[in-house]
């Protein structure tokens, strides 16, 4: 507090205070999405595999997941992919996971010192700049984004938006250069990235009589910034059309729209231009894919209500939230949807009101401060208006939750903590302003004062317990699923995840008792059926699995790997030989689905069983901890 914050000050304490909370334990493995972006990447291993082909730019033709765009499950995020490439080249692979998430937890760091210099250029005021960077470190909702390897997406985004934000501060003629490098920086790192579009002009707006005090010219900043990030995403845009080529959504064409009224035919033209890859649609991920549109905004206000409760409360985190934990509501007016459509759309209409005032205000003490007759200063400079900043902060926070809401497009996920790693930023601005009020109106009552300060050390330290707390959930993969089965007591995925865990390491009993508690929860779930099915055959109780299968089976007929899984563990329990009766139920079941993946393998296992001793290698499933299988 004894000088203004450097870079290097800035961001040691508080790469040393990400390190603290989010380091994993250096033989942690990959858990969860980290084994499909990682360890199944095809673009990824391909840096020890000369054979495969497969160039570093190849990066931009590829989504986040190695495929290409015949194959793509969504998520274009090169970025990522070049960094995991480039540590795989050096020998950091599947041994562990800690260097990948080490250098999550180091970028966040780097986020959050830029963040302090962000804050102190904005308001020259010490004590609110550490407090934002100490806030936005230790909020413990971006414990998924930094200690989930996966996360490298999200912290990168952040550290193109703080950076864009920065540029602002740069002369005229150098800031759109450097706002152009940061848009795309953000932008191929993550998509939600697309918000700092529309949010740096007007944080250009809004703050350019702080940062540039002398020729403000805040019209002409933020028409330029607008030009350059728009330009920046219009490029994005355009070469991932040419690099990573996808198919059109038939909801999305000229004539499933023809008709409809104008609102909606230029909504559709305009995410038909952005050409998002085709995002998985499952409804046990998300539930309110299966909503009429009210109840899905419902549904969504209700998840950004909980939400923001968890920045401020974060009770309990949790790694997933699939069905039925975020069910469609049963009503559309509730409290939790109510809260949650006020905090979405006040902030949008106080923010002007804020920033006009503020600027009112300004002209009015300039008027005051030069004498008129001979341009001599009056009176000293005031303190800085933290008006503005405020009001944009409070609008980044919407802005930046608004394109993974599940509002405007239907995501692949209902709800994750990683969603607000972005937003976290403006809430972080936002209680650092609020703490360093109190702080200093608190000042004169020595008492008062340090009742105040030690509220705020007590909610820095809750948030540093609960995300030091979820962060050791990270230790392997049986330990984060233990942990988000209990942080989610009616998510299905992690119920079954568990009973997966439980079973890689041996104990079928305890496979089999987590597994009922899922198929208890997703009964309709072909993925329960079958695990549940194949964990009573690997405990040799091939007569009670079966019927299990038949259901799984028949809730998931085109399941390649699920088919495959299921048949194989049938044949190695001898209960497809050819005088069983178990031979011809599941004869009889595949039938009942002509042209389906099920009628085929059931067909070329029984025709071709003997030869290949089972199902045909090449349509068996990846085993746990595997890296891709080669194609054929």
């Amino acid at each position: 507090m004894g000088e203004d914050p450097t870079l290097l000050s800035a961001v040691v304490p508080m790469c040393l205070l990400s390190m603290v909370l989010y380091t994993r334990h250096p033989a942690t493995n990959f858990i969860f999405d980290e084994q499909e972006a990682l360890l199944a990447n095809p673009y990824v291993r391909a840096a020890a595999d000369r054979s495969a082909k497969i160039g570093w730019l190849a990066a931009f033709r590829r989504d986040f997941w190695g495929l290409t765009p015949d194959h793509t499950i969504g998520s274009y995020r090169p970025l990522p992919d070049i960094v995991w490439r480039a540590m795989w080249k050096i020998g950091m692979r599947d041994q562990s996971a800690f260097p990948h998430d080490y250098l999550n937890v180091l970028v966040h760091g780097l986020n959050g010192g830029l963040l302090v210099l962000l804050v102190f250029r904005w308001t020259r005021d010490r004590l609110a700049a550490w407090l934002a960077g100490s806030v936005f470190v230790a909020t413990a909702i971006v414990t998924e984004a930094v200690s989930g390897v996966v996360g490298l997406a999200d912290v990168l985004g952040g550290t193109g938006a703080v950076l864009a934000l920065m540029a602002l501060g740069l002369r005229l003629p150098t800031m759109p250069i450097a706002l152009i490098a940061a848009t795309l920086f953000g932008l191929y790192s993550k998509e939600s990235a697309l918000s700092v579009v529309p949010l740096v002009p007007l944080a250009a707006l809004f703050t350019s009589q702080i940062t540039h005090p002398q020729r403000p010219m805040r019209l002409v900043r933020a028409i330029v910034a607008a030009a350059a990030t728009g330009a920046a995403f219009v490029f994005y845009v355009e070469m991932r059309r040419r690099w990573f080529p996808v198919a059109v959504p038939h909801d999305l064409t000229v004539t499933a729209n023809a008709g409809k009224p104008l609102a909606k035919r230029a909504f559709a033209a305009a995410l038909r231009w952005y050409a998002q890859p085709m995002l998985p649609h499952d409804p046990l991920n998300n539930p309110l894919i299966e909503a009429s549109t009210r109840y899905r905004i419902a549904g969504a206000l209700r998840v950004f209500t909980r939400g923001l409760g968890q920045v401020v409360f974060p009770s309990r985190l949790s790694g997933d939230y699939s069905a039925p934990q975020e069910p469609i509501p049963a009503r559309l007016f509730f409290p939790e949807s109510i809260f949650g459509a006020l905090a979405m759309t006040l902030p949008l209409l106080v923010a002007p009101i804020l920033a006009i005032g503020a600027w009112l205000g300004w002209r009015r003490q300039k008027r005051r401060e030069w004498s008129p007759i001979d341009g001599s200063r009056l009176v000293p400079v005031n303190a800085i208006d933290r008006t503005p900043v405020l009001a944009f902060a409070l609008v980044w926070i919407v802005v930046c939750y608004l394109p993974v809401s599940n509002i405007p497009v239907v995501l692949p996920t209902v709800r994750a903590e990683r969603f607000w790693y972005l937003p976290a930023i403006g809430t972080a601005i936002v209680l650092a302003f609020a703490f360093a009020k109190v702080l200093s109106s608190c000042r004169p009552f020595r008492i008062a004062h340090s009742a105040a300060g030690a509220a705020v050390v007590l909610f820095l330290g809750i948030q540093c317990f609960a995300a030091r707390r979820h962060a050791l959930d990270y230790t392997n993969d049986l330990a984060f699923w233990s942990a988000t089965r209990k942080a989610a007591p009616n998510s299905a995925k992690a119920h079954l995840n568990y009973s997966v865990m439980l079973g890689a390491r041996g104990d079928l009993e305890g496979r089999l008792v987590a597994n009922e508690v899922a198929l208890r929860l997703a009964p309709q779930w072909p993925m329960a059926n079958v695990y549940e099915g194949d964990t009573l055959c690997r405990l040799h109780r091939a007569s009670e699995a079966l019927p299990h299968y038949l259901r799984g089976f028949r809730l998931g007929t085109n399941d390649v790997g699920l088919i495959a899984l299921g048949l194989q563990c049938l044949w190695d329990e001898k209960m497809l030989e050819d005088d069983s009766t178990a031979r011809d139920e599941l004869q009889d079941v595949a039938d009942e689905f002509p042209g389906s993946w099920l009628k085929y393998l059931v067909d070329d296992t029984l025709s071709n069983g003997v030869e290949y001793k089972g199902v045909n290698p090449k349509y068996r499933p990846r085993g746990y901890n595997e890296g891709p299988k080669k194609e054929e």
